[in-house]
């Protein structure tokens, strides 16, 4: 373990930015015969903001999914802080704990409160102490905006906060990178802006972040990159602002004028 990695983890998110966090190489993802992923190939350098968009079909979920395993992949490497991600077992589990995810459902355990759900992840994966892992997660919990929900349990939640809760209770693993598989897709318009605010804020500090999502409006003012995928390919990547002024590839000129004249 390098010093770096030993650092706390509000400090080791800036340690090293810009190198290689995520390299997905020569990804292929089949169910039976339909080919999910062809030819992936992306690279999320460390404190960046990767944001995946596409049509509905595209492979966006299941790349963001591949990340971690949750769906396993038919050929090819995925690394992670260099590390090949293993198939399955005690290492997968491992390297898992470096990736936090936040899904379109919340998934949060209904019979806990705001607060166990968030500590219950450090004290079983990580061996946190509960006065630590409390400590930690009522930070967290502040830090969303949710801290005065502590002792609630998530059906007594918004959508809007319960989706802030899986927020931090991906950061209570203080992950190296995080997931984000359209997490406002579920929710009422007027929660959305509470999510991405959030979201926003994780970017400005400097998280790692792949985020699959329908909201142009984040991927300008926050992704570092856009990638746009098709049919299961990456068409084209770019900064937001050349991305959105002037893509390269006809499908994202069509599907950008889409979304203009909607």
């Amino acid at each position: 373990m390098t010093p770096t990695d030993a650092s706390p983890p509000t400090s080791n998110i800036s340690v090293r930015r810009g190198d290689p966090l995520v390299v997905m190489e020569d990804v292929q993802k089949h169910y039976g015969d339909f080919q999910a992923l062809t030819d992936i190939d992306l690279t999320v350098n460390r404190g960046e903001v990767v944001v995946v968009i596409g049509p509905s079909g595209s492979g966006k979920s299941t790349l963001c999914r591949t990340i971690n395993r949750l769906e396993s992949i038919t050929s090819g490497t995925i690394t992670i802080d260099g590390q090949t991600l293993p198939s399955e077992g005690k290492a997968l589990a491992a390297l898992r704990a470096d990736v936090g995810m936040v899904f379109q459902s919340f998934n949060l355990f209904a019979h806990l409160t705001i607060l166990e759900n968030v500590t219950l992840g450090p004290m079983k994966v990580k061996g946190m102490k509960k006065a630590d892992a409390v400590r930690e997660a009522k930070v967290l919990l502040d830090r969303v905006g949710v801290g005065h929900q502590a002792d609630k349990l998530p059906a007594q939640l918004s959508g809007g906060q319960q989706q802030r809760v899986a927020i931090a209770r991906a950061l209570a693993m203080t992950p190296k990178v995080m997931l984000f598989d359209e997490p406002t897709s579920a929710l009422d318009p007027e929660m959305i802006n509470e999510v991405l605010d959030v979201m926003v804020e994780l970017a400005e500090d400097g998280m790692t972040m792949v985020v699959v999502t329908h909201e142009m409006g984040f991927a300008r003012k926050a992704g570092d990159r856009v990638v746009f995928m098709a049919e299961g390919k990456i068409v084209e990547q770019a900064a937001p602002d050349e991305f959105f002024t002037a893509p390269k590839s006809d499908r994202a000129k069509d599907f950008l004028s889409k979304l203009i004249t909607h």
